[in-house]
C-alpha cells in the first residue's frame, strides 16, 4: 500500500494488525523489511503495526530531492494522517530514531502516545565543536567514497563487519545486502549526510511523551555514548535499557529481547 507526499511521491508502506498503531522507521539504507521480525511479534500479540520505506529507500519513490529529515518527517506526517493513526507509538531504529525525533521535532505529539529509540543517531552523531564527542567526519567520509566506489561491497562490508558485530548469520547479512541495493544511489548516498550531520537536540527537548531508549554497548556504528546514553540524558524522564555486548544491529541479532523490550513498553500505555 501507498500514500501519495505533497511533493508526489510515494510512500509505501506495510499495515499489519489490529490495535492501538505502532509505526517503525527503519535504518539506514534499509526499508520495512529489516523490521519484519518486530512487526510480525508485535502484531501477534494486539497492536496494528505500520511500517514504511522512507523515500529513496525500498519500494518508495526514488525522489531526486528530499533526501534529508526535514523531508523524512514531513513524509512520515503524511503517512500517520493519511491513516488518521491516533495514540501511536513511534519507534525508530538508527536512522529512523531520527526520523522519529524530527518528527515530533515538527509536527508534535498529537497523535503521539510513545516513542522509542532504538540503536538511534540522535542526538547528534558528527563532531563538531560543539560537540567534541562525536564521531570525526572523516568516518563518514569514508562511508561515502565506499559508496561511489563500490556500493554492492560496500553494504557488504558493512554487514559483515560493524553492522552486526559478527553476530549475524550470512542470511541474515544476505538480508541487509538485498535491502540496501533496493535504495536509490543518490538517495542512500545523501542519507548519509542526513543521519551524521542533522543535530537532533532541539527535537529531542520537544518530546513530551513516555520513551524507551535502547541501545547496545559494543554499537560499532552508534557508539553508544554518541547515540543512547546522549539522548536519554537529553529526553525528560526518558528510560535507558544497554543492551550488553550487543552490536549497532539489534533488530536481528536480538529480535526476541528486543520484541519483548517493545511489547512490554507498550503495554504500560495501555494498562
Amino acid at each position: 500500500m501507498y500514500v501519495t507526499t505533497t511533493d508526489g511521491a510515494s510512500i509505501f508502506y506495510k499495515d499489519w494488525g489490529a490495535g492501538r498503531p505502532v509505526v517503525l522507521s527503519h535504518g539506514w539504507p534499509l526499508n520495512a523489511d529489516s523490521w519484519e521480525a518486530q512487526a510480525l511479534f508485535l502484531a501477534e500479540h494486539g497492536f496494528r503495526v505500520i511500517a514504511h520505506d522512507r523515500r529513496g529507500h525500498g519500494r518508495s519513490t526514488q525522489t531526486w530531492h528530499g533526501n534529508e529529515m526535514d523531508t523524512y518527517a514531513d513524509d512520515l506526517a503524511t503517512l500517520l494522517d493519511a491513516l488518521d493513526l491516533r495514540e501511536a507509538t513511534l519507534v525508530g531504529f538508527s536512522t529512523g530514531g531520527g526520523e522519529v525525533a524530527r518528527y515530533i521535532g515538527r509536527h508534535g505529539t498529537g497523535r503521539v502516545a510513545q516513542a522509542a529509540l532504538v540503536s538511534a543517531v540522535p542526538p547528534f552523531m558528527l563532531q563538531t565543536p560543539d560537540n567534541p564527542g562525536g564521531v570525526p567526519v572523516q568516518v563518514f567520509d569514508a562511508i561515502r567514497a565506499g559508496s561511489l566506489a563500490d556500493r554492492s561491497q560496500t553494504y557488504k562490508d558493512l554487514a559483515a563487519g560493524p553492522f552486526f558485530g559478527g553476530a549475524a548469520s550470512q542470511g541474515v547479512q544476505d538480508a541487509f545486502w538485498l535491502q540496501s541495493m533496493a535504495a536509490g544511489h543518490r538517495n542512500a548516498f545523501e542519507c548519509i549526510a542526513a543521519f551524521s550531520a542533522t543535530d537532533f537536540r532541539p527535537d529531542l527537548a520537544a518530546i513530551d511523551v513516555p520513551t524507551l531508549v535502547i541501545h547496545g554497548d559494543a554499537d560499532q556504528v552508534v557508539p553508544f555514548e554518541v547515540g543512547g546514553m546522549a539522548s536519554s540524558a537529553l529526553i525528560k524522564d526518558a528510560r535507558l535499557v544497554v543492551y550488553a555486548g550487543a552490536p549497532h544491529g539489534i533488530t536481528d541479532t536480538h529480535k526476541q529481547q528486543l520484541g519483548s523490550d517493545l511489547l512490554a513498553f507498550l503495554k504500560e500505555y495501555d494498562a
